[in-house]
């Protein structure tokens, strides 16, 4: 068995289920073994009805009391019954499911397994599993896998294909293996099973940071050949003394005067950029530090010498917001401006094309759209990446080919506790803008229990009746209730109820079409839109300074620097602002953690704080955005990892081979 072979190699897998699997981008043996679950769910002994509590997972053991409802409610089919444990009642719901009719029965008793919430008067588990007791027994704290799924794909089909490549898993080599026992190593395959067919926590825990250190060490080489490579380089692309006091005078025009963060940064890009070597370089600002005008100082040096730049960011209506913007701005300098997107016509793309590679076009704005090989350009001396954790090291590589070697600079608004960032920004020289532009008002935070959610609808609806507008982050929903679209739906609707037509609400979710997101988003910026009810697809991407008033459901769900980056969509402008936490969970420790945003507003503290408090290689905590060239890294939960990571490369790097999956022939065991 070789790692390169179809999975259609494996014992039951026939061609329909390799297309359901290909879908999720599993084609050949080494796809499936390297798709780690996304999550795991553990099941807990049941608990009375009237201890349950509301939105955490829990099983209840209970006996139906009502006949079982089949009726059709909007778009769905929905199956709902009630359950009684002598303690209290819940009324279970199931969407397009009608089949369960012919299941349940009045008087039947099963281990039912979701998440609680409160509708009106009624409590209510949406999607619950379901068990017969002696069923349920032997899944008792046990922790079972969850992987990511498609139509036609379910995870009982993923876990028996595992089963059939553990041959393969048992014969992999370990490129690690000298260096495990200096380390403290699990070896590879042990962690590749572990994370498959988890025992217990503690060893799931273990193989889970053996694997991160994998991805870290992986990483860290990459980054360190990159270092390398452009180290030896010189720069053609000096900029000019004119250029530079034009860009006095371009600076002096605004209607602002820089902080010192921004001016320190922007005295950084000129001497990089002077000196004769190509700048590497990161800006890293929290959210608001106004990290775009010196994007700006950055383009203009470079247009003004002669060459052309790029402004490469992670979503569509961004690279409108910027163009926009950026063309207002340079405008009065005759400075010709384009922007260019996946979702643009071919006829468009073609013309944009054409005038970058005549050099009619001295600034490009887009997307990932940018680095495709038909993108050529006349003369490229400067590529800069809008949050910088949305391009791996990859792409930073293809975008550097795309000129003569052009000048790098990397916009981020992620806050990473220093110590972290020069690790993985190890190819890059690093600039801080701590302080906030003057003028700015502080956000108004608070951390609040579910009883609070109707003053917080009253709330929102004043914001709105003073010509603002608001961000409802919807809760998260597990793969086994129901999905991120049909709940964010869900709750607009409701919301839409709560306000009586009062307030226009619309949402978005990630299984939207680029386009129809591009156009919803679009229309809560010019203000057709009041509320907007989403899930964290608006995390990055979304400039409106209108927007006053954040609300996040299920926040105890989220990292904390993700918590701020979702805050960061309000406080953009004159207006005072404000962000509500619901934590539904109530625990000691989620109120811990939501209680330092309350108290602080500056993303670096709130990254450092998020480290102590919940301590480095930390799976269970909750994984924080912004490090998706992981699968199962993350640079806040393994900071420790990451560190050893360093300290291998550090000492072994030039004696590490990675292993070519090609090269890599498995025996099957049988």
């Amino acid at each position: 068995m070789e790692l390169s072979e179809r999975i259609t190699s494996i014992k039951g897998i026939g061609e329909k289920t390799a297309e359901s699997f290909a879908k999720v981008g599993i084609v050949t043996i080494k796809d499936l073994i390297y798709s780690f679950p996304r999550t795991y769910l553990s099941y807990q002994n049941p608990m009375q009805i009237k201890d349950a509590p509301e939105g955490e997972r829990c099983a209840i053991l209970g006996t139906i009391s009502s006949f079982v409802d089949v009726h059709k409610g909007g778009r769905y089919t929905l199956t709902s019954l009630s359950v009684n444990d002598g303690t209290g009642s819940i009324r279970m719901v199931w969407f397009n499911s009608p089949f369960l009719r012919s299941v349940f029965h009045k008087g039947e008793t099963y281990v039912f397994v979701g998440t609680i919430e409160t509708k009106g008067s009624m409590r209510v588990m949406r999607m619950p599993e379901y068990y017969t007791q002696y069923k349920y027994q032997g899944l008792v704290s046990k922790m079972q896998p969850v992987y990511s799924l498609t139509a036609g794909l379910t995870n009982n089909t993923f876990k028996k294909a595992m089963e059939g490549a553990e041959p393969a898993i048992m014969a992999l080599p370990d490129y690690l293996e000298v260096y495990r026992t200096e380390y403290s190593l699990m070896p590879e395959r042990d962690a590749i099973l572990n994370v498959h067919f988890p025992k217990d926590e503690g060893v799931l825990k273990e193989a889970i940071k053996r694997l991160a250190l994998d991805e870290f060490v992986r990483f860290l080489l990459e980054v360190r050949e990159l270092r390398k490579e452009t180290i030896k380089l010189s720069s053609t692309h000096l900029i000019t003394e004119e250029a530079k006091v034009k860009l006095h005078g371009f600076l002096s025009g605004l209607s602002f005067q820089l902080t010192k963060g921004q001016q320190d940064a922007v005295d950084d890009i000129i001497k990089d950029m002077e000196q004769g070597s190509i700048m590497n370089r990161l800006i890293q600002g929290d959210v608001g530090s106004g990290k775009t005008i010196v994007a700006a100082a950055a383009i203009f040096l470079t247009v003004q010498s002669g060459f052309q730049a790029a402004l490469m960011v992670p979503t569509e209506v961004l690279a409108m917001q910027h163009f926009k913007d950026l063309s207002a701005l340079f405008k009065p300098f005759k400075i010709r401006t384009a922007y260019l997107t996946g979702s643009m016509k071919i006829k468009e793309k073609r013309e944009v094309y054409e005038k970058l590679k005549n050099h009619e076009i001295d600034v490009i704005i887009g997307t990932h759209a940018i680095i495709q090989d038909k993108t050529e350009f006349a003369d490229l001396g400067l590529v800069i990446t809008d949050e910088q954790h949305r391009f791996g090291v990859g792409q930073r590589r293809m975008i550097s080919e795309k000129g003569n070697h052009p000048h790098v600079l990397i916009m981020s608004a992620t806050p990473i506790p220093r110590t972290l960032a020069i690790i993985m920004y190890a190819d890059l020289d690093i600039s801080v803008i701590r302080d906030l532009p003057g003028g700015r008002k502080k956000i108004k935070n608070c951390v609040v229990g579910t009883s609070y959610r109707p003053t917080a609808y009253k709330f929102i609806e004043k914001e709105v009746a003073a010509g603002h507008q608001a961000y409802v982050i919807c809760p998260m929903v597990e793969e086994t209730e129901t999905s991120d679209a049909e709940n964010v739906i869900d709750y607009a609707e409701d919301l839409q109820k709560a306000f009586h037509g009062r307030v226009r609400v619309s949402y978005l979710h990630g299984k939207m079409k680029e386009e129809e997101k591009n156009q919803i988003l679009t229309s809560f910026i010019n203000r057709e839109i009041d509320v907007l009810v989403s899930t964290t697809v608006i995390e990055v991407g979304i400039n409106n300074p209108n927007a006053t008033v954040m609300m996040i459901e299920n926040a105890e769900r989220f990292g904390l620097a993700q918590l701020h980056q979702l805050r960061g969509r309000v406080g953009r402008g004159d207006a005072q602002s404000y962000c509500i936490f619901m934590n539904v969970k109530k625990s000691k420790e989620s109120e811990a953690r939501l209680k330092v945003l309350e108290n602080s507003n500056d993303g670096f503290e709130i990254a450092s704080e998020d480290l102590k408090l919940r301590g480095p290689g930390d799976f269970f905590g909750i994984r924080q955005s912004g490090d998706i060239m992981f699968l199962m890294a993350d640079i806040y939960n393994h900071a420790d990892m990451l560190k050893k990571a360093q300290e291998i490369v550090l000492k072994y790097g030039d004696a590490i081979t990675l292993p070519n999956p090609k090269d890599m022939k498995v025996e099957t065991v049988l």
